[in-house]
C-alpha cells in the first residue's frame, strides 16, 4: 500500500514541469489526483498520463487560480469528482522577468497574483475541509530567488512571501490537525527555465551545464527531486513537521 492510498492530492500548475513530477509522484503512492492549470487542453492530457495504482482516480479542472470565484469551483469540483481533499500542493506560477526602472505595474500583479494570491485563495477554500475532517496538508512552492535575484524583483517578492505565508499558515491551522510547508527548488529542467536559456540566447544545454557549476553537487535538478521531497512533507511521516521551508537546490545556496 501506497502512503497515499486513500487521500486526494490537487496540485496547481499540474500540466507540465514540477507540478506534473509532483502530481505523478503522488499518483505512483496510491492518491487520486486533481490537476489544476490554466491550459484546458495540456492538463486534460497530464490527467490521461498519470500512473494512477488501482481504486484511485484522476481529475483535470480548468481554473485561474488568482481568481477567487475560480478557485471556490475548482476546489467545488475536486471534492464531488474525487470525493475529499487531503492534500493541496500550491505549485501554479509565472515569470515575467525584467529589472526595476522597466518593470510594468501589470508584470508585478501577474506574478504576485498567480504566485502568492493564488496560494492564498486555494489554502483558503481547501482548509475549510482540512478543518473540519481536522486532517490536511499544504505544500507550497517557494524558489531559491527567494532570497533575491537580479531582474526578478517581482518573481523574488512572491516567493519570499511565499514563505511568510507558510509560517503563518501553520501557526493558524497546526491546532487543526493541518500541516503547511514549502519548498524552495533551485534550478530545475522545466520549460520555463529553458525558455529562461532562450531568452538569454544560450543553447538549453550550455545553460544547465553553467548552473551544474554552480552548486556542489554539480548537477541541475529535474521535477523528480522536487517531487521527492514533496511526498515526504505532505506524507504523515512528516506529521511533526510544520512551517519549515525546504531548500532543495543542491547546495547552490551554502
Amino acid at each position: 500500500m501506497g502512503r497515499y492510498q486513500g487521500r486526494v492530492a490537487v496540485v496547481t500548475g499540474a500540466a507540465r514541469g514540477i507540478g506534473w513530477g509532483i502530481a505523478s509522484r503522488f499518483a505512483e503512492e496510491g492518491a487520486s489526483v486533481a490537476l489544476v492549470d490554466l491550459d484546458a487542453a495540456a492538463v486534460a492530457e497530464a490527467a490521461d498520463r498519470l500512473p494512477l495504482r488501482p481504486g484511485a482516480a484522476a481529475t483535470a479542472v480548468v481554473a485561474d487560480v488568482s481568481s477567487a470565484p475560480a478557485v471556490e469551483t475548482a476546489i467545488g469540483t475536486v471534492v464531488g469528482d474525487l470525493g475529499g481533499l487531503h492534500v493541496l500542493v500550491n505549485n501554479a506560477g509565472v515569470t515575467r522577468d525584467n529589472l526595476i526602472h522597466k518593470m510594468p505595474e501589470d508584470e508585478w500583479d501577474l506574478v504576485l497574483g498567480v504566485h502568492l494570491k493564488g496560494a492564498f485563495l486555494m489554502s483558503r477554500a481547501a482548509q475549510r475541509h482540512f478543518v473540519e475532517q481536522r486532517y490536511g496538508k499544504i505544500l507550497n512552492l517557494s524558489s531559491t530567488s527567494a532570497l533575491g535575484t537580479r531582474g526578478q524583483a517581482n518573481y523574488s517578492t512572491a516567493k519570499m512571501g511565499v514563505q511568510g505565508f507558510t509560517r503563518a499558515l501553520a501557526i493558524e491551522l497546526g491546532p487543526f490537525g493541518v500541516n503547511v510547508n514549502a519548498v524552495a527548488p533551485g534550478f530545475v529542467t522545466t520549460e520555463m527555465t529553458d525558455a529562461t536559456a532562450a531568452r538569454l540566447g544560450l543553447g538549453v544545454e550550455e545553460f544547465r551545464n553553467a548552473r551544474a557549476e554552480r552548486n556542489p553537487v554539480r548537477r541541475v535538478g529535474s521535477p523528480d527531486d522536487i517531487a521527492a521531497a514533496a511526498a515526504f512533507l505532505c506524507s504523515d511521516e512528516a506529521s511533526y513537521v510544520t512551517g519549515q521551508t525546504l531548500y532543495v537546490d543542491g547546495g547552490s545556496k551554502l
